[in-house]
């Protein structure tokens, strides 16, 4: 990416210069582990995804059924509200555009909201419009291998910003739930477990918005 050998700040305001970091973020090369609560186990025999709200069908697959859906890699730098970032990550999953326009899921027309359930009671919402994006994948793959338990292990979500910048619209990585077990469509917003600890609902990076009412903590 660069012709000479640059310091950190250096290297951060080349690409800052060239619209892939957020401001207020640092690049990293590692991959920090950060939620909240424990980490929980996974049977495989026993998991499943439960699709619910307004659509017209509620679906659930099983480990199984869900791996025999139509498959989506993608690169993408992702950005963290604690102020790291990522650049060039691949993913491999399902695309829940896919799952819609294939008619997998069948929203209801009232549907504009996707609250994203997760293990021991994690809850985040999300635009529908959004997770809609090319950019949202409903990820089991990191790097080429099955996610590890503490990145979401088997399934989470994950949303990011493509290295041309060409998304509509992104959003800080916690807006991915980990260990994932169900997606919520609902005609009105619900905040989630961040979201009602004060981060801000929207959490557009390129925004900076971390924190609802301006708060920083």
């Amino acid at each position: 990416m660069f012709n000479k050998v640059f310091g950190r700040r250096e290297q951060e305001d080349a690409v800052r210069g060239m619209n892939r970091l957020p401001p207020g973020q640092s690049l990293t090369q590692k991959f920090p582990v950060l939620h909240y609560g424990p980490t929980p186990n996974t049977d495989l025999a026993t998991w499943d995804l439960r699709v619910f709200g307004a659509v017209e069908e509620e679906v659930v697959w099983d480990w199984e059924a869900f791996n025999k859906l139509p498959r989506t890699k993608l690169t993408l730098d992702i950005h963290c509200v604690t102020r790291w970032s990522k650049f060039d990550t691949d993913w491999e999953g399902v695309s829940l555009k896919t799952l819609v326009d294939e008619g997998f899921i069948k929203p209801k027309p009232e549907a504009k909201y996707v609250i994203q359930h997760c293990e021991v009671g994690y809850t985040t919402n999300t635009p529908l419009d959004l997770v809609l994006q090319d950019n949202f994948l409903l990820a089991t793959h990191f790097d080429g291998k099955p996610l590890t338990l503490e990145h979401g292990w088997p399934l989470r979500g994950v949303i990011g910003a493509f290295p041309d910048r060409s998304e509509k619209k992104s959003a800080y990585l916690w807006k991915g739930g980990k260990w994932l077990r169900g997606l919520e469509f609902r005609a009105d917003d619900q905040l989630g477990f961040w979201e009602r600890a004060g981060y801000h609902n929207e959490a557009d990076p390129w925004q900076e918005q971390r924190f609802s009412g301006g708060r920083w903590f």
